[in-house]
């Protein structure tokens, strides 16, 4: 293996590691929940999914899920919605 890829393998492992290096402006999922599959995404500073949770609170499980799991990974206003009742 060359040199130059060997490095830029490691490379990968330490921004893997350094997950705040990665901001999402937008992203789309299938999300499989537990009666039905959601497309669930961000974009344009908003939260939004196809449950019908969502359509009437404007935050649902797949989206708070979501926050969790990209963590500091999304934009500040992202992870800051009125819902946050439970760490």
């Amino acid at each position: 293996m060359q040199s130059s890829l060997i490095g830029k393998i490691e490379k990968a492992k330490r921004y893997a590691q350094e997950t705040e290096r990665v901001t999402f402006s937008e992203l789309s999922v299938k999300f499989r929940g537990e009666n039905d599959n959601y497309t669930t995404g961000y974009k344009d500073k908003k939260w939004h999914c196809s449950c019908h949770f969502f359509s009437n609170w404007g935050l649902c499980s797949h989206t708070m899920a979501l926050q969790r799991i990209l963590g500091n990974m999304l934009p500040k206003e992202a992870l800051t919605t009125h819902h946050d009742a439970t760490p």
